[in-house]
């Protein structure tokens, strides 16, 4: 545990090698990237998984749940453990490790963003015609609108669509046991609540090399690689990359870990190499 500002921040650490930290989405644990650890740490690589503020076993109860907020709980963390990390997150977490690497350069050596929001969003006419993404919204917002763990596993059944782990009813079973802890559905509603418009104002700030993955059916864009490629747009030239795994939804890194992994390996060896030589 990580006290900062009065709450905990939990976390495990795996491994030996560059450091690389996995923070999470709303509504999830650390217990998200149970796939990928294994195989980073097989790598070569110092891996610590994250439950952001609000989730897992992390306080539940805080001023505020925004990417900035999250931001400065993962650079306080890699100050902890011993910097420079690259910063994988995924969805809320994705914009949290984009201002992370706009406000800590130092202490960060590359990023990684998993299904990300990052830029404010806007629905169109044109995007609702699309089901998934339709689907999917409706269920995210009958769940703010509500607090409803049901309908968080509405909408997860949209969200990792297809192929799924094997132990996936014993994850659905375990984010409901969080959910119904005091305070933890709470945390979700205000995270959901939450502008991405922090993350994106810090995009045209980011100096360190990026790698967005998007899953080719996430029901949170209507079109996920052009998502992917706006928020690559608004960085810097040539410091971002954008690559889409097929079949998947909002959780790639849980649902094709293997094929998650392929993709972050060369991404990781390079931005540690370069931090390690001081590029």
């Amino acid at each position: 545990m990580l006290t900062i500002d009065g709450g905990t921040i939990a976390y495990d650490v795996t491994g030996e090698g560059a450091l690389v930290v996995l923070a999470h989405g709303m509504g999830d644990s650390r217990h998200s990237y149970r796939f990928v650890v294994p195989q980073l740490v097989a790598a070569g690589y110092r891996v610590a998984s994250v439950d952001i503020r609000g989730a897992g076993e992390s306080s539940a109860v805080w001023p505020s749940y925004s990417r900035t907020d999250i931001a400065g709980d993962l650079i306080a963390l890699v100050k902890h453990l011993g910097g420079p990390a690259v910063l994988v997150g995924h969805s809320i977490s994705g914009g949290a490790v984009t201002i992370a690497a706009a406000k800590a350069p130092e202490l960060v050596s590359g990023i990684v963003e998993l299904a990300p929001f990052t830029r404010a969003q806007t629905i169109s006419l044109g995007g609702l015609r699309v089901k998934r993404y339709r689907t999917g919204m409706t269920r995210l917002l009958m769940t703010a609108m509500l607090g409803s763990v049901k309908w968080w596993h509405r909408y997860l059944d949209v969200a990792v669509p297809g192929r799924r782990p094997a132990d996936w009813d014993a994850q659905l079973r375990g984010m409901a046991a969080m959910l119904n802890e005091p305070g933890r559905m709470k945390a979700l509603q205000k995270m959901g609540q939450t502008s991405p418009a922090d993350a994106g104002a810090e995009l045209p700030n980011v100096r360190r090399p990026a790698l967005i993955i998007e899953g080719s059916l996430d029901p949170d864009w209507a079109d996920p690689r052009a998502e992917g490629a706006a928020v690559v747009a608004a960085m810097p030239d040539g410091i971002g990359t954008v690559e889409v795994i097929d079949g998947a939804g909002h959780y790639p890194h849980t649902q094709y870990p293997d094929e998650t992994v392929a993709l972050m390996l060369p991404f990781l060896e390079k931005a540690t190499s370069t931090a390690a030589t001081g590029a």
